[in-house]
């Protein structure tokens, strides 16, 4: 499986637009139940736009992007073609497009989510993007949910070749809640998934040990650092997670994830970049 690797490169630094949720003014989280109908009235409201993002990030001194699905306020193509240019024009990578939502392991509208997320599958070859991120079921792991996430996988991985998309999921709710259900999906899957690797999906006293297990598998990481109400980094868990990644070997982006409680998104990723980037210098030495 490691060997199937498709998106190895050069360990490099990203943003996701979570954590600038609140700079873009927390437009409304949707998902398959509301169509492709994005809810505009709660777009517009933030301090930057998403067409100002790219050369915003370039400034910032990082030139990976990651765009979750819920905050593109249009999806006609002009508007796609038009973000699209803004990022070439700032040399910005749009690494994936996260599609936070859908459910493939859904016991009556399964049919459904596979078709909406396929069309944003679609938005993800408009706009360029190298993979797109895909949730492999909500549901609780069992034989016929894993087939069932399996089939749907595989369904929506041969659609985005057409688009030099590459399909991925992550370590994310109950359906890869372990590393033994992550493994074994991935392996049967024999390739044609990849693997994102969340900090902060997984908690508990297994947890160090549970992404090692799963290190060697991912090719995009979710850099999540916990702060406390005080916005104080935990520099202890953020180390120890960053260390597994590096052990493992992992070359592809670290995708800083700022959620912390306060409004200060860029000094939240500054944070975490400074602790981070020692980790990109050492890889390529």
């Amino acid at each position: 499986m490691v060997g199937n690797k498709i998106l190895r490169g050069t360990p490099r630094l990203s943003v996701s637009t979570w954590s600038l949720h609140r700079q873009l003014g927390r437009p409304d989280v949707y998902g398959p139940e509301s169509g492709q109908r994005v809810p505009e009235a709660s777009h517009g409201k933030g301090t930057i736009s998403l067409l100002e993002l790219p050369s915003r990030l370039s400034a910032f001194g990082i030139h990976t992007l990651e765009i979750c699905h819920f905050h593109l306020p249009r999806l006609d193509r002009a508007y796609l073609d038009e973000l699209r240019l803004a990022m070439e024009a700032s040399g910005i990578e749009l690494f994936s497009l996260l599609i936070d939502g859908g459910d493939i392991t859904h016991p009556v509208e399964s049919e459904r989510d596979l078709s909406w997320i396929g069309e944003w599958i679609d938005v993800a070859g408009i706009l360029g993007a190298r993979c797109a991120r895909v949730i492999a079921g909500k549901a609780p792991s069992s034989n016929s949910t894993m087939r069932q996430s399996r089939a749907g996988l595989q369904e929506l991985a041969n659609c985005a070749e057409s688009y030099g998309v590459r399909v991925m999921t992550e370590n994310w709710f109950p359906l890869l809640s372990t590393p033994e259900h992550v493994l074994a999906l991935l392996d049967d899957l024999d390739g044609k998934v990849g693997l994102c690797l969340d900090f902060g999906n997984w908690k508990g006293e297994k947890k160090y040990e549970d992404f090692k297990a799963i290190a060697p598998y991912a090719e995009s990481c979710h850099a999540k650092a916990f702060f406390d109400e005080n916005e104080n980094l935990d520099r202890d868990d953020y180390t120890s997670c960053l260390n597994l990644m590096r052990d493992a070997g992992f070359a592809g982006p670290y995708t800083l994830i700022y959620d912390g409680p306060g409004d200060e998104e860029w000094e939240g990723l500054a944070q975490e970049r400074e602790i981070l980037q020692p980790y990109i210098t050492r890889t390529r030495d």
